[in-house]
């Protein structure tokens, strides 16, 4: 039973990433976010694996307020195997991710509560966990969707954010790793954990801080109710670990986050892709613009109450256990651990939003969605245990459990994953003339800043083009270039300053002074062009000083001229 489900799990989970990064009739096909994030990726590994901590979308600038540790193990691994990027990102990581999910929950669930019964529920919702999004779509349109209709990403889609993915294995690892130090006491566990826990902030920042948060409440705990250090010990040598790791790529990251209170719940109910309840959304705001705090407060409740029944699903079932837990006040330092994370990871995103991308701070959530579907699994295994009298009665609850929870994952696959038409895409000839790019010597690329506003952007449709998809690091990831402006959602929530710099990038378009324009091309060592047909500046190659070098039916690349 063990087997089967980790590998349907992990088939569930490796079909979001797998098709992606291949080659198709229509040109390598990305499905989801890979559109997006994955380019984004490969763009930063391809300059990991030169040794370079640079910004691959803004040349001249340092990489900063980024998570790399993900992206170094990827670079590490493309060093001493040689298998492309790509192949790596899409194909090989989330079958060894997905699989390492299955097999460390299940683990960690057996060394701490010895039920194999408990385990396997764990790991169930752990792969399987969804929201209550497919009721709502299913209501209104008679399909199942809505997988992050109330904000958060569910478990099908981990692997379409490999940090977290890896976050979660280092985090699997650390609790197995800590309950064995819990009983050896030795130097040895004790400098594991540390590092494993320490290790966190530079892969997952969100999970870094709510880990380091929870082992300090759980120290305190276990201190109080055993005299014992152990944990608090463990606490101190991460958060040494962390700021070590953390503090030189991060030195501005304070300023990222903005104190903006229930922007995460007023957006929910008034954006059409989410709940979308707009009447209902604006009177939230207008209570609390006029002042009306009865009704505000009781507005903001209940919706506060539709984000977290509509997130956590089936997995509430876990407060039943919290509450027996609490009630009995045979609450473990491992419990509080998890508690004080879930509830910071609620809490936080309710309160804080991101700089340039609001949203952003949701990825806090995803670790109480986490550490709830761990609980659920556990607490809902001795529910059933407790019930002695009617077996039919279990099979029902087990059965119906799995009915509610399942709908999320079958409805992101099918309608989001398994299509064959691709939401995004890098034509041929694009591949080609990357591939063309990245053989000549280093260099800064300028493309063509994306437009939302053109007539060819707004009548794009699937697979469309990557430059008309998003603003992606797409030219850099195939190119191993570093672009002068590329990918602006990356920017944003890295918080660099793109505006200024497309304002030079549209300036130097649109200029008719020959002087001016070499000066930009010169002062941003600027050594190649990459322009789709059809694009161009006001001047021509002479006055601008370039020369074509490559040029098929859709692309131009230019050499700039010292």
């Amino acid at each position: 039973m063990t087997f089967i489900l980790i590998v349907l799990g992990s088939l569930s989970w490796i079909i979001t990433m797998f098709k992606s990064g291949l080659m198709y009739d229509f040109g390598i096909g990305y499905w989801g976010a890979n559109g997006h994030d994955g380019i984004w990726h490969i763009a930063l590994i391809n300059q990991l694996v030169k040794g370079k901590f640079v910004m691959p979308t803004f040349s001249g600038a340092v990489l900063q307020n980024y998570h790399i540790g993900f992206d170094l193990l990827l670079a590490f691994i493309n060093k001493i195997t040689t298998i492309p990027i790509s192949v790596l990102y899409f194909q090989v990581l989330p079958v060894i991710f997905s699989l390492l999910m299955g097999i460390l929950t299940y683990k960690f669930v057996i060394s701490w509560k010895k039920s194999t019964k408990a385990a396997l529920w764990s790991t169930f919702f752990v792969y399987f966990g969804g929201s209550f999004g497919w009721v709502i779509t299913l209501l209104r349109s008679g399909q199942l969707g809505g997988e992050s209709m109330f904000w958060s990403q569910q478990a099908i889609t981990t692997l379409i954010n490999p940090p977290f993915a890896l976050s979660l294995i280092f985090i699997l690892l650390g609790l197995i790793s800590l309950l064995r130090f819990q009983k050896t006491n030795s130097i040895r566990d004790l400098l594991l954990t540390s590092i494993l826990f320490g290790l966190l902030i530079q892969i997952k920042v969100y999970a870094g801080l709510l880990m380091l948060g929870g082992l300090f409440l759980s120290g305190i705990w276990r201190l109080r109710q055993n005299k014992d250090y152990n944990v608090l010990k463990v606490f101190f040598l991460s958060l040494l670990l962390s700021l070590v790791i953390f503090l030189p790529f991060n030195q501005s990251a304070a300023g990222m986050i903005i104190f903006k209170p229930f922007w995460l719940l007023e957006s929910m109910m008034q954006v059409d892709d989410r709940v979308g309840w707009k009447k209902y959304g604006f009177a939230m705001v207008n209570y609390k613009l006029a002042g009306n705090w009865i009704k505000m407060l009781i507005s903001y409740f209940i919706a506060f109450l539709i984000f977290w029944y509509g997130n956590f699903s089936t997995r509430v079932i876990a407060e039943i256990g919290i509450a027996k837990t609490l009630i009995n006040k045979k609450v473990s330092a491992l419990e509080i651990m998890m508690f004080s994370i879930i509830l910071a990871g609620v809490f936080i995103p309710m309160f804080f939003v991101q700089k340039g991308t609001a949203w952003n701070t949701i990825q806090f959530f995803y670790y109480s969605l986490f550490f709830l579907s761990i609980l659920a699994g556990v607490y809902l295994s001795e529910l059933l245990a407790s019930i002695k009298r009617s077996t039919r009665i279990k099979h029902i609850m087990a059965v119906g459990v799995i009915l509610f929870t399942i709908p999320t994952t079958i409805g992101s696959l099918f309608f989001i994953y398994l299509p064959k038409i691709a939401p995004a895409k890098l034509s041929v000839g694009e591949n080609e003339a990357l591939n063309f790019l990245s053989n000549q010597p280093d260099g800064v690329v300028l493309t063509y800043p994306l437009n939302r506003e053109s007539v060819e952007y707004k009548a794009a449709r699937a697979p469309r083009p990557l430059r008309l998809y998003e603003s992606t690091a797409y030219v850099s990831a195939y190119s191993g270039k570093v672009t002068f402006l590329e990918d602006e959602v990356n920017l944003n929530i890295t918080g660099y300053d793109w505006p200024n710099r497309k304002e030079t990038v549209l300036s130097f378009l649109n200029t008719l002074e020959e002087d001016k324009a070499r000066s930009f091309l010169r002062e941003n060592n600027i050594s190649y062009i990459y322009w789709f047909s059809g694009q161009r500046a006001r001047l021509g190659e002479k006055q601008l000083g370039i020369e074509k070098i490559y040029e098929n039916n859709e692309v131009n690349i230019y050499s700039v001229n010292p």
